[in-house]
Parts: structure tokens; sequence; C-alpha cells
């Protein structure tokens, strides 16, 4: 059995800092983590380590900053190539950007070829799990499956479904939706690292009876996860409540035909009615906070002390392509600037669990992946913390490691990924 030792500063956590941040880390300054046969051994101080298994490769990362690896709970693979495009909200953007690239992958071809870019960029950035949307191309969902499982990464993904509001190389049917659907899960889920969320895109581009044929298969596989977007925009608000003149709000969109549940994840939630909030955290359901897909396209300001308040369940994500960024840093960077405009300034340990352990948990994962103990999966982080010049010159200056570890969470991009493991295999220096 071979093992790896790592060894350098270590950031773990025992609980959810959204409650108490002092209490739930755990940081030792001259820590180590064990790794064999792909899972974390142990997680303790690096000399004790060292000197009980003296047979371990060592890797000795210094004053290097050892985490689990970034969870980018919500995002869209298809939309790598126009990542950074200018000037729309959701409606345009969906229309002039996103319907025509998705288009083009119907290529099953250039479908792996984009979803190798992007895992291999996430990875760059040290991000070692993703939650996508897929197209509605079955061979799109097998290129995200194949390119993860290639690198031996755990992913989430699913068949987008679409059949009205949406260009007509992109409609499927309600019966097609749930074929499609019910056939990849079957081919993908717990397959390799891969787990399937079935997926309407949102309720404007399904049909009532697309979403009843969605919220079936769910009922039939309660072990899926279920992804969709929810309350983004005000105008989309506003189609929605045109197009389902019967709802009482947006969640009800989905509640009505079996789509809201505890494995349910919905992106954005930023325009909440007291109703919804009440539901979600009923249910146990999940909502994914894209801050920086928010600012880029003029969504709105995530209410993240109001719902962690709640006790919901809150993922980070990147949301690429809406997105404008793939580096988890930069998102959490994001992060904190929307929650000063909202009078909450988060505490760096609070970020750097949102893109951890709070994704992990999101995607009903927790202790698996975004985790860095005992038996998880070794996907782990190594950050330096001393990047780039303009970070070193304020780390020289840090009173304690939350001062050292926010400057790089403000500033960092992938410079500061010093080494990405997946599974126990070092695939990024």
């Amino acid at each position: 059995m071979k093992k790896h030792l790592l060894l350098g500063q270590t950031l773990a956590f025992d609980g959810n800092p959204m409650d108490d941040w002092q209490g739930a880390v755990r940081h030792d300054s001259a820590g180590g983590v064990l790794v064999a046969d792909g899972v974390i051994v142990a997680v303790a101080g690096g000399a004790a380590l060292r000197a009980d298994h003296p047979d371990a490769a060592v890797l000795d990362y210094g004053d290097g900053l050892i985490t689990a690896g970034f969870v980018d709970a919500h995002m869209h693979y298809p939309q790598t190539p126009i990542v950074a495009s200018w000037g729309k909200q959701l409606i345009d953007w969906l229309n002039t950007y996103t319907f025509p690239q998705e288009m083009r992958l119907a290529d099953a071809g250039y479908a792996r070829q984009v979803a190798d870019t992007t895992l291999d960029l996430a990875l760059a950035h040290g991000t070692t799990t993703l939650c996508s949307f897929c197209t509605i191309h079955p061979g799109s969902v097998d290129a995200w499956f194949e390119g993860a499982a290639a690198r031996g990464m755990a992913v989430v993904g699913g068949k987008t479904c679409m059949d009205r509001n949406a260009p007509d190389g992109l409609r499927d049917t309600a019966q097609s939706a749930y074929d499609d659907s019910k056939a990849l899960l079957d081919r993908w889920h717990g397959q390799s690292r891969a787990t399937y969320a079935i997926t309407p895109r949102f309720s404007p581009t399904s049909t009532p009876e697309q979403l009843t044929a969605l919220g079936a298969l769910w009922a039939e596989r309660p072990d899926a996860l279920m992804q969709t977007h929810l309350s983004e925009q005000l105008p989309e608000i506003d189609w929605v409540r045109g197009l389902f003149p019967q709802a009482r709000d947006y969640l009800d969109t989905y509640e009505a035909y079996g789509l809201l549940g505890a494995r349910g994840l919905y992106g954005h939630a930023i325009h909440l009615a007291p109703r919804e909030i009440d539901r979600l955290a009923e249910v146990g359901a999940a909502v994914v906070h894209c801050p920086t897909s928010n600012t880029f396209i003029g969504s709105g300001l995530f209410d993240m002390a109001g719902l962690a308040a709640r006790g919901l369940r809150i993922g980070l994500a990147t949301d690429t392509g809406g997105g404008s960024n793939f580096s988890m840093l930069r998102t959490m960077a994001a992060a904190y600037e929307i929650g000063q405009l909202r009078g909450t300034a988060l505490h760096p340990a609070q970020l750097l669990w949102l893109a951890t352990e709070g994704s992990a948990r999101a995607l009903h994962m927790g202790g698996r992946i975004g985790h860095l103990g005992a038996g998880a999966a070794a996907d782990i982080t190594v950050l330096d913390l001393a990047s780039t010049p303009a970070i070193a010159q304020r780390v020289a200056r840090a009173a304690d490691i939350w001062d050292a570890v926010f400057p790089t969470i403000m500033m960092g991009d992938d410079r500061a990924i010093r080494d990405t493991w997946v599974a126990g295999r070092r695939v990024v220096r």
C-alpha cells in the first residue's frame, strides 16, 4: 500500500462555522495528512505522523495551507467557451450566448473537448468536484462523466431538459426528457465517482407535462439529486408568474410537480418569498449561492446570513459561464463582498467552509468530499499563501492564520494553487 504524507499547515472543520466559526475549525501550523489508497487515513501533527509512518513518501509544503479540495456546487460546463461575455441579463444571456453555444454540444466530440477543458481548468484552480448542468444531448452527459472518470474526479451532472421557450435544436419532449434522463441515470449514477442529477433547466423552459414526468422519475429514483434554478432575477419571476398563474410562488412551480425535496439543489435563490424559505427549510433542500454570476449579470444580493440562520443547506458555486471566473477563491471573495453589501461580513473560516464542507453537504456528500478528515476521499488542495508580490507583502504583516488566509481569498487566483490531489493522486503542481 503506497502511502503519502503531506506536511504543512492544515485546516479542517469539526462543525458548521456558520454557527460558531471559532469552535468549528482545526488549524495546525505544523500538521500532516496521511493518504493511502485514495483516502485520507489521518490528519494530525506532522512530526507524529512522520514518526509513526516512516515508510510514507513525504511531501513537505512548508507553510503551505493544506485544505480539502474545493467543491463547485452549480455550474454549466457547456458554457465554458462563452464565459465572460459582455452585457446581458438572464433572459437575453440565454438567447444571445447560452442557447447557440449549447446547440454545438450535439457533436459528442466537441462536448468531450469542452468537458475536458472545464475539468482541467477546475483542477488548476483547486476545484476537485463540480456539479454541472449538461445540455439536452445525452452525449453531453456521457462526455462529462467520461472526462471526470478519466481524472478520478467525483462530479455531479445531468441532461438539461427543456420542451418550450428554447430554440428548436434545444427542445426535447416530456417523454424524451424522462426516457433520456432515466437511461443516463441508470448508466452513470454510482458508477466510478459519478452522481446523477435530474435536471429541468428552470420552470419557464419546461411545460407542466415535462415537470410532471421529471417529478415522477425523481419519485422512482429518490437516490438521485435534482438540480434547477430558482428566483434568480425579478423579470424571470414575473415570467414564471405569467406561465404558472395558479402557482403560489416560483418554488410552487416545482413543488406542485414533485420537484421539491431534501436532495434538491436550487441555484441562486436570491428573491425568495417567506413561504419559499419556509418550505425549503422544512424539506431540508439546498440553495446554492453563485456570487460572481449574481453580480456579473445583475441578478441581486443573496441573503447568506438570513438563510443560514434558518438552517438551510447552502452551497457555493461559480455558475460558469454566467459566473465570470473558474476560481472558487474569486467566488469566495465575491461572496464576502455581497455579504458586506447585505451588512454581514463573512469570516474567512466561513468562506472556506462554504467552498468545501458546505458545498459537499449541499450535494449530500458530506464527509466523503470537501472534508479534510479520516475516511474522506483524498481530494486535497494546497494553497500558497504568498503566491504574488501583492499578497506576500500583506501576509508578511499577518497577525494570525486568518489574517494570512484572507488576502489569498480576496486576491488569489490559480497561482495560489500549489498542488491539487484527486483520490490520492497528485494532478496539479
